[in-house]
């Protein structure tokens, strides 16, 4: 079973994290069945398709009925393996063992340790302190891993989880029934195993502080929404965001030419005639100008060179205007969404549904450029 994501519904006002599967359902009126979306989510409600929410025991109730089924009812089923110990595939998906995965999938998303998560923590008690009582815990931690995953839980794609299964495998017993007699040398050749294992990690964790030692620590700023307005009676005397946007009048010279926004100097520097350009560049208002440009012929080269034309503008802006430097400088290391209507998605952030946000990023680029000077 594969999980898709992210995904996430609205309740409340507050964003639920969720994940999606593909099931078979059955048809309520032909004995026919077809794939349904399988949507599970952080607070445990489970919806399929367009019918009603339930929990994990409605789940369970839906595919003891047959209205739901994990593969497509009449497939050939794979054969049985003549050896546990020696098949490399994982064990069959059952619905008991699916509805563990369920489960697990809702703890993924509510942030809490799922049955694999349980299972590591297990074998690190076992592997510090070999006793009884650890190793039964990890007994009952590697058997509360959905069957048909376990293979998964160590990712070891050459030994899947062959040492675990020997470490909970009784001296003097054949691992799985089929399999080599356990000793003891072979509990201590699993614990160093996973002894090995766990120094690896430590070592690539190193590793990747080195590499990575200039990436932002802490709890992230949380991002400036740069909303799109509009003031009938002009701008407020009081400033705030609204001047980090492109549409406000802060008049800038940029290679020679002044331009009235950031907008006015995009769209005459996209006109392909110089009449054109000094027409959007005399436009009464933004709004103005951006009709204008969007009427008039571009370059031939505007798309490859536009991300740097507005990288010059702001820079221009916020360099000729030190007060909404500041303002900008004012934002800290807050990521910055640049939202609105008037403005394509490839220059805006549209939530969701995508944007962008070039205008946003290239805001923080000015924003640590005026800061570094």
């Amino acid at each position: 079973m594969t999980w898709h994501g992210p995904t996430f519904r609205i309740s409340d006002g507050e964003t639920i994290d969720g994940a999606w599967c593909l099931v078979w359902s059955k048809h309520d009126w032909l004995d026919e069945h077809h794939t349904e979306h399988l949507f599970v989510y952080a607070d445990g409600r489970i919806t399929r398709g367009r019918y009603e929410a339930t929990d994990l025991a409605g789940l369970g109730r839906l595919l003891a009925s047959g209205k739901l089924a994990l593969d497509r009812p009449g497939a050939r089923e794979r054969p049985a393996e003549p050896s546990k110990w020696r098949s490399r595939s994982p064990e069959r998906r059952t619905d008991e063992s699916f509805l563990l995965e369920v489960a697990d999938e809702i703890a993924r998303l509510a942030g809490r340790p799922a049955a694999a998560d349980r299972c590591r923590d297990a074998i690190r008690s076992y592997v510090a302190e070999p006793t009884q009582e650890h190793r039964a815990r990890l007994r009952d931690a590697y058997l509360a891993v959905p069957a048909h995953l376990r293979v998964y839980v160590l990712g070891d794609m050459d030994r899947q989880d062959r040492p675990l299964r020997i470490l909970v495998t009784d001296p003097g017993e054949a691992v799985d029934g089929d399999g080599p007699v356990v000793t003891e040398e072979m509990h201590r050749a699993a614990r160093a195993y996973f002894t090995d294992q766990d120094a690896g990690v430590e070592r690539e964790g190193k590793r990747q502080g080195v590499l990575y030692a200039d990436d932002p620590a802490g709890v992230p700023q949380p991002p400036v929404v740069l909303h799109q307005t509009v003031y009938p009676q002009g701008w407020p005397a009081e400033l705030g965001d609204f001047v980090l946007r492109n549409d406000y009048d802060a008049p800038f010279t940029y290679e020679g030419e002044t331009y009235p926004t950031v907008l006015h100097g995009y769209w005459a520097r996209s006109a392909a005639d110089r009449d054109d350009h000094d027409r959007i560049r005399a436009a009464a208002t933004a709004h103005e100008a951006q009709e204008l440009g969007g009427r008039a012929a571009r370059r031939a080269d505007w798309p490859a060179v536009r991300l740097a034309v507005m990288a010059g503008l702001l820079r221009a802006k916020f360099g000729q205007h030190p007060r909404l430097a500041e303002l900008l400088i004012a934002t800290g290391e807050a990521g910055i969404l640049y939202t609105g209507h008037s403005d394509a998605p490839y220059w805006r952030d549209e939530g969701p549904r995508g944007g962008r946000n070039w205008t946003g990023r290239l805001l923080e680029l000015v924003r640590s450029e005026l800061r570094a000077t």
